[in-house]
């Protein structure tokens, strides 16, 4: 297990096994590749981020991956792979989120696409240019660092 503080200062425990912490993830991080392409969304206050958000009563882990990124980007997954969770803990909360890598079939145009400007397709090294200013602030963080390198380790 990886230990580390958030760039909010929040104590942050990473582990690429399921059911590491005492609770169960709440929250999901979808990680998109399209071909040789990273997918991303603009989201409207922090910039350019992985899809994600909040897991829906009744909605299972993969079921809210999937959702999370329709909703985002409008892109619908091929492929589905839980590579770990992590779980924060800062003054207010300490929550858990599930990290999946999702294989992207395809995008299709949508009217709305929720809090977001919808999709962003991004070649090359996405860890150098998580740092580029129209990047979100959870692009640097080192779950991406961590989970980008794990996802290159098993595939």
């Amino acid at each position: 297990m990886k230990r580390f503080k958030d760039i909010n200062g929040g104590m942050v425990k990473l582990s690429f096994m399921p059911h590491s912490f005492n609770c169960e993830p709440e929250h999901v991080l979808v990680i998109c590749k399209m071909g040789e392409k990273w997918l991303l969304t603009n989201h409207s206050k922090r910039g350019l981020e992985f899809p994600g958000g909040k897991v829906e009563r009744d909605e299972t882990l993969e079921e809210a991956a999937r959702r999370e990124v329709m909703e985002e980007t409008g892109a619908s997954i091929k492929k589905l792979q839980l590579i770990g969770e992590y779980e924060v803990t800062n003054e207010a909360q300490t929550f858990v989120k599930a990290i999946f890598f999702a294989s992207i079939a395809r995008i299709e145009d949508k009217e709305d696409y929720f809090e977001t400007a919808g999709p962003v397709l991004i070649d090359g090294d996405i860890l150098e240019k998580r740092w580029e200013p129209q990047f979100s602030f959870i692009m640097q963080d080192e779950v991406i660092y961590h989970s980008i390198h794990r996802i290159s380790d098993i595939h």
